[in-house]
């Protein structure tokens, strides 16, 4: 019995020292990495008298966490326009499709170059260089905050902060500095490397991409469960208009939603003028020859849920931005687009100027109306007209649903064959060709 009380006694004491133990911090734990983390951003000067190419620059557009596009001399690029890409730098995506922490990085860089007083970009040896797509200058990224003696290289400061999923190679300029700054973040667990959820993320069983991202690459999306942001900026015929900005590219890209019979809080949410995040699923409309999202999910009794569609915020309005006839009838655009969903491949491809900006708001003005068609079969469409326009050597076509003057009465050919018109309305795509789809009496001024 004796042996027995014993033998428990030593069981306890083990483990209570076993449990001592852990509670104990051992060198080499995560508070240590953090006490003894270097700040090789601070250690790290830029040297005006090397011979690499410096130049001083201001933005012109935030792009994401790694590309920003700056004004320079012409000298340097012939559009005035550098479109840096970070040397050494990948953040997550957050245009065209969009990843974990990619927000977050790219907030990081557009804080740290609206604060300050002082832009300079540098390359990597004494030319300027260009990436794989040609179109982009591989720099370094140099900010001076007001009041500070030192410029801070917002390539490293990237690294060190754990915004970028790799840090080039040693043989950068600023490669071993890269290097060690990488390895640091992985041992802190920043960012990236944390094993945490991010919460500007929205974890879904639908693919979050950006319109732009969704435009160009709509194939790719057939029958997929999508998540995007944009504003509302028409309803008809039981569906909506969403379209948003992109800095790239300096244009609006858009989306037809079919929200169907719908009632009640969903219809507040996609309100004209509000900006909403649409979760459907894109399809393609045989009928119009167009790909729209459908299928819409509102859980009233779950906001959180990220199937959610949701209102963000209200008091928008539409872009209606003017836009050249010769480039809406011929213009050509090439983007950078996935060569297939969950790869990392992309290739460039061109695209008809019209087509990428489908269902998005524009406006054009001068337009001769040369021929006139009124819709007459008995149906509810009766009394919508396909005006034909003249503009500058190209022929522009207006499709209205039937239009009323504020007595409640039709509008005819009459009130507009032979007259020259400005319009506004939304890009669609009917009969082989592409149109200026009108929705209100008010869209059309008459000179």
């Amino acid at each position: 019995m004796k042996t027995k009380i014993i033998s428990i006694l030593s069981i306890l004491c083990l483990t209570v020292c076993f449990i001592t133990g852990c509670q104990q911090k051992p060198a080499g734990t995560q508070s240590d990495i953090t006490a003894n983390a270097v700040d090789y951003v601070s250690t790290t000067k830029l040297n005006m008298q090397s011979d690499t190419k410096k130049q001083e620059v201001t933005v012109k557009s935030y792009i994401d966490g790694d590309t920003t596009h700056f004004y320079v001399p012409e000298e340097i690029s012939a559009d005035g326009i550098l479109k840096a890409r970070y040397m050494g730098v990948n953040t997550p995506e957050s245009t065209g499709k969009i990843e974990e922490w990619g927000k977050k990085a790219s907030n990081f860089t557009k804080e740290k170059l609206m604060g300050a007083s002082s832009i300079i970009v540098e390359s990597n040896d004494d030319k300027w260089n260009v990436d794989s797509t040609g179109g982009r200058h591989l720099v370094y990224v140099w900010y001076k905050s007001e009041g500070a003696e030192d410029y801070r290289c917002l390539n490293l400061e990237l690294i060190q902060n754990g915004f970028s999923i790799s840090c080039g190679t040693t043989a950068d300029r600023y490669g071993q500095a890269a290097t060690d700054a990488f390895q640091q973040a992985k041992q802190q667990k920043l960012h990236v490397f944390s094993g945490q959820k991010d919460p500007d993320f929205f974890y879904g069983d639908a693919y979050e991409v950006d319109l732009k991202g969704l435009r160009s690459n709509i194939a790719l999306y057939d029958n997929a469960k999508v998540a995007f942001e944009g504003v509302v900026t028409y309803n008809n015929n039981n569906s909506v208009y969403v379209e948003d900005y992109d800095a790239e590219t300096d244009m609006y890209y858009g989306m037809s939603v079919y929200y169907g019979y719908e009632t009640g809080e969903l219809l507040n949410i996609l309100k004209v003028g509000n900006r909403v995040r649409v979760v459907g699923t894109v399809t393609y409309y045989e009928t119009g020859g167009t790909w729209q999202v459908s299928g819409l999910n509102y859980r009233e009794f779950k906001p959180l849920d990220p199937s959610n569609t949701i209102k963000i915020s209200e008091g928008h309005k539409a872009s209606n931005k003017e836009t050249d006839p010769g480039i809406f009838s011929r213009g050509s655009v090439d983007l950078e687009v996935m060569k297939a969903l969950d790869s990392e491949e992309t290739e460039v491809r061109p695209f008809d100027y019209a087509n990428l900006v489908m269902s998005t708001s524009v406006s054009m003005k001068n337009l001769k109306v040369t021929d006139a068609y009124t819709t007459n079969n008995g149906g509810d469409n009766d009394g919508a007209m396909t005006l034909t326009c003249s503009v500058d050597g190209y022929t522009i076509d207006v499709r209205t649903i039937v239009l009323r003057d504020e007595n409640g009465n039709m509008l005819t050919e009459a009130d507009y064959l032979n007259k020259t018109i400005d319009v506004s309305g939304i890009v669609d795509y009917f009969g082989g060709k592409y149109q200026i789809k009108v929705f209100s009496a008010d869209n059309i001024t008459v000179h």
